[in-house]
């Protein structure tokens, strides 16, 4: 059994403010997916975590998402990939202080794309990983682009291309948010699940982020999954809140909190 888990960067992070780790939470969400392979010991997983305030605050300044050709845009492709590096070690560092045995797998490091999608990527070493018990750990991060220059991919980029390779029944994303909501700001009304069907019904309400995100908000997470699970029967992602105590972890044990992106309605 794969699961695919993203801690959001709103939820590991506050957004507002540049470079602000939420550690608690880090700590607090560690614990949870510890306490799940506890459980069951036949899951395996591959988590990933966001930017947040670390490097998207760059991201933005620079513009690196749109791509990197000058000098200028070439430092800022560094302080974008030096921001997410802190992050991530902060990340690897408390879940594995929470007994998990985790492994950094950094997209800068081993991944190409081409206008902004990735194109190559030698995942062997992360699938041994995966055979030996490890948890690899990956992160939204700058990579070079062979069209652009240079861009940033967020970690619903990387899980997409990770999915097709890896097939995972669950790609679970954990956030602030409850889940999608149909009148985001207003967030009085959760929609329980999207599907193929429905989805085209629902697209004009669905909204991005109110803090800086330069990856698309809660629009762009949607339209990725749902591609996902069109592409890959039996496959299902789930959009949910990490800021309730126990929510991951029954995720990762199979609860349906939040918002349900899958082929059909059972």
């Amino acid at each position: 059994m794969l699961y695919f888990l993203k801690l959001g960067g709103s939820l590991i992070t506050d957004k507002n403010k540049p470079h602000t780790p939420r550690r608690r939470i880090i700590n607090r969400l560690s614990y949870e997916i510890a306490e799940a392979r506890q459980l069951n010991p036949d899951l395996q997983l591959v988590i990933g975590h966001g930017s947040g305030s670390f490097g998207h605050v760059a991201g933005d300044k620079y513009h690196t998402r749109q791509g990197v050709h000058t000098l200028d845009e070439w430092q800022g492709f560094s302080e974008v990939w030096q921001a997410a590096r802190e992050l991530n070690q902060i990340v690897a560092e408390a879940l594995f202080n929470a007994g998990l045995p985790v492994i950094a797998f950094p997209p800068s490091a081993a991944t190409l794309a081409q206008n902004g999608q990735v194109s190559r990527w030698d995942i062997q070493p992360m699938r041994a990983a995966l055979s030996a018990g490890l948890l690899p750990l990956i992160n939204g991060d700058v990579v070079f682009d062979t069209l652009l220059g240079g861009t940033i991919l967020s970690t619903e980029d990387l899980f997409s291309y990770l999915a097709r390779q890896l097939w995972p029944q669950r790609i679970l994303l954990a956030g602030l948010e409850k889940g999608v909501w149909v009148d985001y700001p207003v967030c009085s009304q959760l929609i329980a699940a999207i599907t193929p069907q429905s989805y085209p019904i629902l697209a004009a309400s669905l909204a991005g982020s109110v803090a800086v995100d330069v990856t698309g908000g809660m629009a762009q997470k949607v339209k990725s999954m749902l591609a996902l699970v069109e592409q890959l029967p039996g496959t299902e992602a789930l959009i949910f809140s990490g800021s309730r105590p126990g929510q991951v972890r029954q995720a990762l044990m199979g609860a349906v909190p939040g918002t349900l992106i899958c082929q059909a309605v059972k």
